[in-house]
């Protein structure tokens, strides 16, 4: 277990992570202005995972999302459209915007708990679709048994079935301690993970400020250590603007500005764009 920690210099405790995250809160404050909620926005995975999606509910929203420059000119569209594998083709077919990438869920998700040859097929499938990103869960079970070169040999698998399309690996927080959210992160990160995402959002806690602290800081290490920059989303319960600056202003503190670009910073939400674009506006909006 410690291995991953000592080869990357990991050496953390709860009260480091508190401080750090309550400092990072007293910064908020200076994050509320229209540039950094603009940021945010600009970095939203729009995401709808729910069973009762349809092909209509998808076009409708990628409708919007090919719409949105005319209705708020001078800020930036969404990063990515996030959806089940099935509803992949319908946002290909329907997406008007190159820069939109479009994010497909895969392996299992969520629970992760089906085999690897099926985990593998449904995320070459997704691509075949138009998928130009897939996110997975970990094998969460192997990894609570200990059992991490599964978890690693199934991200790398999967890492070869996708592509080029960039991997997004999550981590499923809520379910893991603090080491162990950074055992998981580095493990991730050397099978090949592009981004490495807090939660599904199907389990409680999804993201939170101290998860996000973590893993940003493994990132760090992982990055001095190899030149590799891996990405970050947090994932699930991420509602308000304050939300969603809180992870900003972590990334920023932890990983600094160059970091604060789509292609290395997401935020996996449905609830906060309109919140975000009240924000940026001042006035109630409910486009999305």
């Amino acid at each position: 277990m410690h291995d991953y920690l000592e080869k990357y210099g990991w050496a953390v405790n709860e009260t480091t992570i508190a401080n750090a995250i309550e400092e990072i809160k007293e910064s908020l404050p200076a994050f509320r202005t229209q540039e950094d909620w603009k940021r945010c926005f600009g970095a939203i995975d729009l995401t709808t995972l729910n069973a009762t999606d349809t092909v209509e509910k998808v076009r409708i929203l990628t409708e919007k999302v090919n719409n949105f420059p005319a209705h708020f000119p001078g800020t930036p569209g969404v990063a990515a459209i996030c959806i089940y594998p099935a509803l992949v083709r319908t946002v290909r077919d329907a997406l008007k915007t190159p820069a939109v990438r479009i994010a497909a869920v895969g392996a299992g998700f969520p629970a992760s708990q089906t085999f690897i040859k099926v985990k593998c097929d449904e995320c070459r499938m997704a691509v075949e679709q138009g998928a130009t990103e897939i996110d997975i869960v970990i094998s969460l079970g192997a990894f609570l048994s200990g059992d991490y070169d599964t978890v690693s040999a199934e991200i790398r698998q999967i890492k070869a079935a996708t592509g080029q399309a960039h991997l997004k690996v999550i981590l499923e927080t809520g379910a893991l301690t603090a080491m162990q959210i950074a055992i998981a992160s580095f493990i991730a990160m050397e099978a090949g993970a592009d981004f490495i995402k807090t939660s599904t959002g199907k389990i409680e806690p999804a993201a939170t400020p101290a998860a996000a602290w973590i893993m940003t800081n493994c990132i760090r290490l992982f990055y001095e250590k190899t030149g590799k920059k891996t990405g970050f989303k947090p994932a699930g319960g991420i509602v308000s603007s304050d939300d969603a600056l809180m992870y900003y202003a972590i990334v920023k503190s932890v990983l600094g500005g160059d970091w604060l670009v789509p292609a290395l910073f997401r935020l996996g939400a449905s609830r906060v764009a309109n919140n975000l674009l009240s924000s940026i506006f001042i006035t109630d909006i409910n486009y999305f």
